[in-house]
Parts: structure tokens; sequence; C-alpha cells
């Protein structure tokens, strides 16, 4: 399970809390005065504050060597940016997302997803570089100076309220409701389209000074472009209207505008440049890293969930979706109307299962003890309490595992109508919940990249020895939007089960 609340969030609620009546800062980037929330030592006190909720809600790649390459590269780059007088900290999170942020003051985060489809070193680098420019531009820091304008500091506190508990122990959960509370943090803490593009220029600009091709911000852009085509193409493969931008996502730059501006950015820096990849050296630092989700994690094995660590498995019927999240699994119905959501119940919540019902606010109802697979379970149906004493319709099972913790799997939809249509799916789920058998420890072995030269027979033959389908490693590789494939031999990234 790895699920993570809305990030952008908490670092929001953090500057907000600090955002005084305002004083007046230089900009390092722009050389102009701008009135800020936050002074320059207030900007560092805050993204070292936001630092240690970063580390509770994600786990750091444990791999020295992985994260001493990227520590040294980011602070390369940083060195020869507007603001190398900082602290720098560059940190290697164990996520699959494909995904880089950074926080004020100097706090820079990659994903082992992102790295994983980077080509090379100067592509890494462009990434890094544009998250450097949120910092040194102070991105952060406007954004809390335009929250405090507008007023909004205590919304901020109220969705990260909200989110958080949509994610508890509740009834028939409404799951458009818990959609549009994230796009409402989303919208909260999101960069502007100019923010977001003066980012793109100062990482090609940082690449420029490192003797890095700023032409490699435009391969950044093709990978983020990629990645929505194929999630598009495996939408409309399975049936699903691919998602659009009518979200929070929808207040940045389109990745089409993107890519012209920084070819437009990158031609007007390309001349005298060195072209410097490092392929080779960033090949090296990720083989061997794991791909997609870890066994500490658990691990999504197409309609399997499986848990290693905590000897759990869980199916989802055929044409539901499992979401693994930090502390939930989410099993989704096709039409995202209803789900199955697992989570673990606190050792302090009770001894027994009558007992922890109670405490999760459980009143009228009923109540009946049952196995699952040879575990014993309880389910309820009736009326639970939340935290704030509302009251509402409930449903759940409690299970306890091989391991002797207990798991709550809640049944949650968007109506009672939803939840009726979807039912025969909830309990066929629910009834998977299986301690591993010898089939569901052999899925869950770990993926880990793997390098080899690229054979005559291309994507289709290396398929034949990989985890992965052949466009996944053309999208692994950066060939999914048609490039000219790789020369015979050339070192090309594959993903494999460990032994």
């Amino acid at each position: 399970m790895k699920r993570h609340f809305p990030f952008a969030v908490l670092a929001t609620a953090a500057l907000l809390t600090i955002a005084g009546c305002g004083t007046q800062v230089v900009n390092p980037v722009s050389g102009r005065t701008e009135r800020s929330a936050m002074s320059l030592q207030q900007e560092v006190a805050a993204g070292r504050e936001a630092h240690q909720g970063v580390l509770k809600e994600y786990a750091v790649v444990d791999d020295a060597r992985l994260q001493a390459y990227v520590t040294a590269l980011g602070n390369k780059l940083a060195a020869q940016s507007h603001r190398a007088e900082l602290e720098w900290h560059f940190t290697v999170l164990d996520s699959p997302e494909v995904n880089a942020f950074a926080l004020p003051g100097g706090y820079v985060y990659v994903t082992r997803g992102i790295l994983a489809y980077m080509e090379n070193e100067a592509d890494l680098a462009g990434v890094m570089g544009h998250e450097i420019g949120h910092v040194t531009a102070r991105h952060g820091a406007q954004r809390a100076t335009r929250q405090q304008n507008a007023g909004i500091g205590v919304l901020a506190a109220t969705v990260l309220g909200a989110v958080l508990e949509s994610r508890g122990v509740g009834g028939a959960t409404d799951i458009a409701g818990q959609l549009s509370q994230n796009a409402a943090a989303g919208y909260i803490a999101s960069y502007s389209r100019e923010q977001e593009l003066q980012a793109d220029q100062l990482g090609a600009e940082y690449l420029a000074r490192n003797r890095y091709d700023p032409r490699h911000m435009v391969d950044v852009i093709q990978v983020l472009k990629d990645q929505e085509q194929f999630a598009a193409d495996q939408a409309r493969a399975q049936g699903r209207q691919p998602q659009t931008g009518n979200n929070w996502l929808a207040s940045h730059p389109s990745n089409e505008q993107r890519l012209q501006r920084i070819r437009d950015e990158a031609s007007q820096l390309t001349a005298g440049q060195a072209v410097d990849e490092n392929r080779a050296a960033f090949l090296q630092a990720i083989e061997g890293m794991v791909f997609g989700d870890s066994p500490a994690q658990g691990l999504v094995r197409g309609q399997q969930f499986l848990h290693p660590d905590l000897d759990f498995a869980l199916t989802a019927p055929a044409g539901w979706a499992i979401q693994n999240g930090n502390d939930a699994v989410t099993v989704m119905s096709p039409q995202r109307d209803a789900a199955l959501i697992l989570q673990p119940v606190p050792a302090k919540a009770g001894n027994s299962h009558d007992e922890i019902l109670r405490n999760l606010g459980a009143e009228q109802g009923r109540t009946d003890a049952k196995t699952i697979n040879g575990l014993k379970a309880t389910h309820f149906t009736g009326v639970r309490r939340n935290a704030q004493g509302q009251r509402g319709n409930a449903e759940l099972t409690l299970v306890t595992s091989s391991k002797g913790a207990v798991y709550a799997l809640i049944y949650a939809a968007k109506d009672g109508q939803a939840l009726q249509a979807r039912r025969e799916g909830l309990t066929q789920a629910e009834g998977s919940f299986r301690g591993l058998n010898a089939d569901d420890r052999k899925q869950a072995r770990p993926w880990k990249i793997a390098l080899r030269p690229y054979p005559a027979g291309g994507f289709a033959e290396m398929a034949k020895s990989s985890v992965l389908t052949e466009a996944q490693l053309k999208l692994l590789n950066g060939r999914y939007g048609g490039e000219a494939p790789p020369k015979p031999g050339e070192r090309v990234k594959t993903v494999v089960a460990a032994p």
C-alpha cells in the first residue's frame, strides 16, 4: 500500500502557517523587488519543515549509489543557478509515480518512476533544472503570497482536512466528492502557467551553463507527452474514455505550448555549447533499480494485489482496477462509481473485532461473524459516527490476516444505487482476501531495470523476455512517439522479474 495525500496541499499549508503581513524581497532571477509573504530566511525554514512531511509520506530509495549520483548532479546544476548559496538537498523517492517536485529553500525530489523514463543524464538534468528553477525564482513564496492576498490560507487547511477525512474508515463514500476535493486541493497548490514556463526556461539555462545541450528540455517535455498518449491509448483499448484536462491540471500550460516555448529558448542557448549526454553513467546508475511497485509497498500484478511483507493478497474482478496507495488499496469499478477500499486498522483500535467496530464509531446495525479463506472476519452493515460526530450509513468487513493484523474492507460508492449495482463485484473482491499462496509469491517478485543490447527483432523480440509489452518498452526507451529505433547492439532498458 502506497498512497500519498496531495503533497502540494501539505506544502502549501506549511507555507501559509508562517506567512505574515509580507516583506520586500529581491527576486534572485529577475533582480526586481517584490512583496512576499516570506523572507528568504522564512522560505528556507518552510522548506525544512515541509521536508519532514515529505519523508513521512514517501520512503527514500534504499540505494546509496543512486542517491549519491542524483545528489552530485543536483549540486552541479545548483552551483550554476541563481541561488548557488543555498544549502541544496536532493532526494530520490521510492515511488513509481512519474514525478518530480521542489520545496522552497532548496529541497528537490525526483521519483524512481521518473528516473526510469529518462534516457540519459542530460534528460535528468533537465527535470532537475526545471525544479531548481522553481526554487531560484521563488515560485513557492510567490504562490504563498498570492494565496495570502486571496485570503485562502484557511481554505488550504480545510481542504487538507477534508482529503484526510475522505480516506478515513467510513460508510458509502461519495467517490465524486473525493475527486472534487482533490481537484480543489490541486487548484490551491498549482503553479501558474507563466511560472511553469519560466521554470522550463531556467532549466534550459542551467543545462547550458553546465555544458549540456539545452534541447534536452524538449526531450523531457516529450516524455510527458508520450506518457499522456500512452495512457490515452490504453484507456481506449480498455473501452474507457481518456482523461481530459478539466481539472486543476488544465491551468498548466499545455505540453504543446511548452514544447514550442522551450524549442525557441533552446535555439538561443545552443550556440557554442558542447553536447554532453553522459548516457553511460546514467544507465549505470539506474541499472537494477526497482521498476513499478516494490514488495515493501505491495505490488499490482494484473488483477492481483500482492503484499509479500504483510502476507495477504486480493483479486480484482474482471474489468475492475486496482489503485495501490500508501495506507489504502482501492479496487475500483469500471464505471468508477464504487470501490472496495482496504485499509489497515491501527492496533490501538482494539483487541477484538467488536471492540474495533465500537471504536470506529459503528452504532446500530447488523454484525455477522464469518471466515474469508480461513481467516476470521466480521461484516458490519449499519450506522457509523465519524470523528466529527456525524452519522451515516456504513458497510465494511474486518478481517484478521495470517500475521494477526486487522484490515477493514470498506464498501464505498457514489450513492446507494451504485452500491447495489456493483455489490456483486464488491463482494467478489472482498471474498478474494487471502494469505499468499505459492503462485502469489512467484508473481510477487520485484521488477527491476536491466540493460540489454537492442536485438535485430526490435522491441517485439525484447518483449519476449521482459515483463513489459512491446508498447511499454518503446515508452520506457523514448520511442513511443514513433522516433527512430535504437541501433542494433545499442544498450537499451528493459524490465525483468528478479530471480
